[in-house]
């Protein structure tokens, strides 16, 4: 069974809220830690321009004019009314 992104390249994503951010960089122990600088971008939207796999398949991105790489626990879809 292959990994599956739950957003493809190009999709607009929103990232997760501050306090949302520093609790995954507290709490998260493995591989692509969330740095001080990502948690600036806390609550924006971007286009994900990247969709890569960790080993073992945690899902991460790299979002158009956005430091960093980016866990999919801390994106959302942005959704239109």
């Amino acid at each position: 069974m292959g990994y599956q992104a739950q957003f493809a390249e190009g999709s607009l994503v929103r990232i997760a809220g501050r306090a949302d951010l520093e609790e995954f960089q507290r709490t998260w122990r493995y591989h692509n830690k969330i740095t001080d600088q990502q948690i600036d971008y806390a609550g924006t939207s971007a286009r994900v321009k990247w969709v890569g796999f960790y080993h073992g398949g945690d899902v991460l991105y790299q979002l158009e004019d956005v430091p960093g790489v980016w866990h999919e626990r801390c994106l959302a879809a942005v959704t239109h009314s």
